[in-house]
């Protein structure tokens, strides 16, 4: 009666093993999607203050040419 109750335990071990590696694997994959995340969060970051600073100085060149007519 041991020996199936001992194979039965065995077959879980290995599943909770198995299952753990496969958590682990997903966890690491999810860890450097969040990186590239945030990576790409900066550039876009990046890119809108260079473009409003673009918006902002042809608005004041804007204003300028405005005042100068």
């Amino acid at each position: 009666m041991a020996d199936p109750q001992l194979k039965a335990l065995s077959a879980k071990i290995n599943d909770l093993i198995q299952l753990c590696e496969q958590l682990d694997q997903e966890n690491r994959t999810l860890k450097a999607d969040a990186a590239g995340w945030v990576d790409e969060r900066e550039s876009l970051v990046e890119k809108t203050e260079i473009a409003r600073n673009k918006v902002d100085s042809m608005i004041s060149r804007l204003k300028m040419l405005e005042q100068e007519s």
